[in-house]
């Protein structure tokens, strides 16, 4: 695949990039070298590869999985304008 000047100017009005002149023929070089680079990586026979999600094999930590409420609304209503019994409170909106 192929870039030219006139795509890269479509591309960046459809992103809402203003592009001059000589960006768009710069950019279209920059373009065409990664997809031929994406190109080259097509071409790779990944036949019989397992997806990694990690180049070291690794097992995953795991926690308890515990409900609590935190124990932290003190701290988190410290800093409140004003506050009762750990609640927010805010003035009346609704007549």
């Amino acid at each position: 695949m192929s870039v030219d000047t006139d795509t890269v100017k479509r591309v960046a009005r459809l992103a809402r990039i203003k592009v001059s002149e000589d960006d768009a023929t710069r950019m279209t070089g920059e373009l065409n070298a990664i997809l031929g680079f994406v190109e080259q990586l097509d071409e790779v026979n990944i036949d019989g590869v397992e997806p990694l999600t990690s180049v070291v094999e690794q097992t995953m930590k795991k926690r308890a999985d515990g409900i609590t409420d935190g124990n932290k609304a003190n701290d988190i209503t410290l800093n409140a304008p004003a506050s009762e019994d750990n609640f927010f409170m805010v003035p009346k909106v609704v007549e």
